[in-house]
């Protein structure tokens, strides 16, 4: 580390220790200690085997049950000839059997490979065989898909499983039709569960290597194919420890309901790492449904959500909400994609359930994607008012800098460059893509192409990808900022704002805009003349209204298919 970095980083935590908030721990929380996530499982086990693990619509697996299940997965799978080291594809939407699997394949030492169960054939068999996986676990009504593609991969073992074999008779919570249709035979696969009730030998011992290849969570890009982000258990385990000390904050007694998808890294964490590392209870649904959610909450008391505003938002305006009784939400964190969190939403929230909506954290899938917290800086809404976007503190462990995009030097303090960080749960490296590895991580940092400041305070902002990064008359626009001012707007559903080629200003932004279901009398010129009142000049953006975004499956907008509306 050169001087001038040590003196940076000397005075930026300097800044930053005088702004940490009372009351958040500054270093990770491990309940048993830096053991493995496998076996933090095998320990709640022990502790406390008949307390509910997981809740899937009123089906209880109990710590104990999962111990088991995923010991027996874990035999299944060496039965089959897997082996540490070979990869396990899993190819299924929310389920307890994506969590079973989970842990069976860290047992074994095997890597565990999550599939975006809405990949068709094409992306599918990029990622078998881009990774090699030499097993499959997949939902039985996703396996035509799978069967156009086997024959092209290094696929040896299918395992096949259904919702139905996870429904209870009587549901606690609305079922999503799909969830309800039988179980489909599939002759050319391994029946899950009731090959699991025949195994009988455990996998042999295996003492687990906090660094060996645990995991290749694969990025999703909105251009290109993805990468597969190489983890490992200790990048789970620190980006656990550090949720439960500092942004997430869980404990044995809570309850969280999660409906955000587990393939997704993000929701890997907060819907089965973290609780389950926490020894909490985990509500589980397959999908998002604003009446299935809020029964979840009232009946299962649940005391912790991640949610991204839209659903919030949903459930604000929903009829029936006042019918239910969400005062047991105490922890809620969010993600501003589309919608964005705004001092209205939150006091709306805060009349509804009598607690904060706070954003959840800045992260990407190299980084296990929770390395900020903004827990603690709700103060007169303090962190929704620190345009442009505010995304906290670093939690412990983890640095911030800010250099500059082509010659990699140190920034000063409120200038804009790209965010670097450096992190324990860094990413090991793209999968069999050692050049582009090599040009994100340099010197121990991730250089991660966002553009973003840290402030006289020692706050981290984020501003866009630097792709998307406009120059208006030679001044710099950064798209993110403009669509977390169009946010504050109460009659705006989302929107998405890209450039322009203009040949007098060089570039324009135009952002597309979603209306909510109860605006009214609101065109082009209303908008125009609204952002106007609140933006620079250069910034205001062309408007073009439309009655939806075009979504990934991680609620980003696919900005390349707005450029199509250019």
């Amino acid at each position: 580390m050169s001087t001038d970095e040590a003196a940076y980083f000397e005075r930026l935590r300097e800044l930053q220790s005088a702004a940490w908030p009372p009351g958040i721990a500054r270093e990770p929380h491990y309940p048993f200690g830096p053991i493995a996530i496998s076996d933090h499982l095998r320990e709640w086990a022990r502790r406390q085997p008949e307390k509910p693990a997981c809740i899937f619509y009123g089906r209880t697996i109990t710590y104990r049950e999962l111990e088991d299940l995923s010991e027996r997965f874990a035999g299944l799978l060496h039965e089959k000839g897997v082996r540490p080291g070979d990869r396990v594809a899993v190819y299924l939407p929310n389920c307890p059997q994506f969590i079973l699997a989970f842990f069976g394949i860290l047992k074994l030492g095997a890597v565990h490979v999550p599939v975006n169960p809405m990949f068709r054939e094409t992306e599918l068999a990029y990622e078998l065989n881009d990774t090699g996986a030499r097993a499959i676990l997949c939902l039985d009504s996703l396996m035509p898909p799978l069967r156009q593609v086997r024959d092209r991969t290094q696929v040896e073992s299918v395992f096949a499983t259904s919702f139905a074999e996870m429904l209870p008779a009587e549901p606690t919570f609305p079922v999503p039709p799909a969830l309800l249709q039988p179980k489909v035979a599939c002759e050319d696969a391994i029946d899950l569960l009731p090959a699991l009730a025949r195994v009988t030998a455990p996998a042999p011992a295996f003492a687990p290597d906090l660094d060996a290849v645990a995991a290749l969570n694969y990025t999703g890009g909105t251009t290109g194919m993805p990468k597969g982000c190489i983890h490992t258990q200790r990048d789970m385990l620190y980006t656990a420890g550090t949720s439960l000390a500092a942004s997430f904050q869980l404990s044995p007694d809570d309850v969280v309901l999660n409906f955000v998808p587990i393939f997704w890294i993000a929701g890997e964490d907060t819907g089965l790492l973290f609780p389950l590392v926490a020894g909490a209870t985990l509500v589980l649904m397959a999908r998002w449904d604003a009446v299935g959610f809020m029964t979840a909450v009232e009946r299962h008391k649940a005391s912790f959500a991640y949610l991204l505003v839209d659903n919030a938002v949903e459930i604000l305006d929903h009829p029936r909400t006042p019918s239910f009784d969400l005062t047991s939400l105490r922890k809620v964190r969010v993600s501003s994609f589309v919608k964005k969190l705004n001092p209205d939403f939150r006091a709306r929230w805060r009349a509804l359930t009598g607690a904060d909506m706070i954003e959840a954290a800045w992260g990407m899938t190299e980084t296990h994607t929770m390395d900020s917290f903004t827990i603690g800086m709700q103060q007169d809404d303090f962190d929704l008012l620190s345009q442009p976007v505010f995304v906290g503190l670093p939690v412990p462990g983890t640095d911030f800098k800010i250099c500059d995009f082509d010659s990699g030097a140190l920034m000063p303090l409120g200038e804009t460059g790209e965010i670097c960080v450096r992190t324990p749960s860094l990413f090991k490296g793209y999968w069999n893509k050692p050049e582009a590895s090599a040009e994100a991580i340099r010197n121990g940092f991730l250089h991660t192409g966002d553009i973003g400041v840290i402030d006289e305070q020692g706050y981290l902002h984020f501003l866009g990808r630097r792709k998307e990064m406009l120059k208006v008359k030679g001044m710099s626009v950064f798209p993110a900022e403009i669509e977390a001012m169009l946010g504050q707007h109460p009659d705006i559903a989302g929107s998405g704002v890209i450039g322009r080629e203009d040949a007098e200003r060089g570039q324009v932004p135009v952002a597309f805009i979603a209306l909510g279901e109860q605006a009214m009398g609101l065109d082009e010129a209303a908008l125009s003349a609204w952002c106007r009142e609140r933006m620079a000049g250069y910034k205001v953006p062309e408007i073009r209204l439309v009655k939806a975004l075009p979504m990934t499956a991680t609620g980003k907008v696919k900005k390349e298919e707005l450029r199509t509306l250019l």
